[in-house]
C-alpha cells in the first residue's frame, strides 16, 4: 500500500461473513483489521476459538496481515468487562495484535464531569486498565480510545499514569466538533492506532461524507510523522469502506511531494 502507515478496516464489513470471511476478502485491500469482539447475553459472543484463530493466523501469513483486537465491553472494575476482556485477550493470543483497542467507560462519569471533580472515576479506571495491562503484559499494546459524548481529555491522566497507548478516533472528535488536528498533534507520539470515519446521519459513515480538507489536514500529519502505526477505516459495510478507500486515496495522492 501507498500509506506511510498500516491501513486497516473493520472485520465487520461482510455482514453475512464471520471473522474469518471477512478477513478473507478484506485480506488482498489492507494491511490490518480490526477484530471487532462481542460478548453479550443478547446477541452471543464472536470470540474464536482455536479453529478460527488457526485460520486468522494462515489468513495473515498469507497476506501480510497484522490484527488489532477490540475488546468487548468498556472497561469498569464493577461489572463483567474485566472477565469477557480476558477471554478476548486469550483467545487472540496466537494472532499477536498489533494493538488492544480498549474503552473506559464514560456512563460512570459524574453528571457534569470536569478534571476537579472525576478522582473517583480516573482510580476505578486505572484498576481496569491495571488488570488489562496484566492480561497482555505489555501496556503500550493497550490502546484506550476517546469516544463521542465525553471530553477525551478527561483520561489523560489515567493514561500517562499507566503508561498506554492511544487510540485516538478522529471521527469521533469531529462528531463532537473537536479540533481533532490540535488533538492528534498533541498525541501523535503515543497513537499507535487511529480511527478514521465519516459522520452524517450517523456515526461511521464513509468519509465521502467529509470535507476533503479535513481528511487532507489529518493525512499530512500521518505524512511527516514517521511511526509505526495502524490507520483504521472503522466503518461496517462494503459501500462505506470502498468509497472510504478511494477518498483516502485521493487525498494522499493529493499531498504527496
Amino acid at each position: 500500500m501507498p500509506f506511510p502507515f498500516r491501513l486497516g478496516t473493520t472485520s465487520c464489513i461482510y455482514e453475512d461473513d464471520d471473522l474469518v470471511g471477512n478477513v478473507c476478502r478484506l485480506g488482498p485491500l489492507v494491511d490490518d483489521i480490526e477484530l471487532v469482539l462481542f460478548d453479550t447475553d443478547d446477541y452471543g459472543a464472536n470470540i474464536p476459538d482455536a479453529v478460527t484463530v488457526s485460520e486468522l493466523c494462515r489468513l495473515a501469513t498469507e497476506h501480510c496481515l497484522t490484527y488489532t483486537a477490540h475488546l468487548p465491553m468498556d472497561l469498569w472494575p464493577e461489572n463483567d468487562s474485566l472477565p469477557k476482556a480476558a477471554r478476548a485477550i486469550e483467545a487472540t493470543r496466537a494472532l499477536r495484535p498489533f494493538a488492544y483497542i480498549a474503552h473506559l467507560d464514560g456512563r460512570t462519569l459524574p453528571p457534569y464531569p470536569a478534571l476537579n471533580n472525576t478522582s473517583e472515576w480516573e482510580q476505578q479506571s486505572a484498576k481496569a486498565l491495571d488488570a488489562v495491562i496484566t492480561m497482555v503484559g505489555d501496556p503500550t499494546l493497550v490502546c484506550v480510545e476517546n469516544l463521542e459524548g465525553w471530553d477525551p481529555y478527561l483520561f489523560e491522566g489515567v493514561v500517562r499514569e499507566k503508561g498506554t497507548s492511544r487510540c485516538v478516533d478522529i471521527g469521533h472528535l469531529w462528531l463532537e466538533q473537536a479540533d481533532a488536528v490540535t488533538y492528534l498533534l498533541s498525541h501523535m507520539h503515543r497513537a499507535n492506532v487511529i480511527h478514521l470515519h465519516g459522520i452524517h446521519t450517523r456515526d461511521h459513515a464513509s468519509l465521502a461524507l467529509m470535507p476533503a480538507d479535513d481528511i487532507s489536514d489529518i493525512l499530512d500529519l500521518l505524512l511527516y510523522h514517521d511511526h509505526e502505526r495502524v490507520v483504521t477505516l472503522e466503518v461496517f459495510c462494503e459501500s462505506d469502506f470502498l468509497t472510504s478507500l478511494e477518498v483516502l486515496r485521493r487525498c494522499f495522492d493529493a499531498l504527496k511531494p
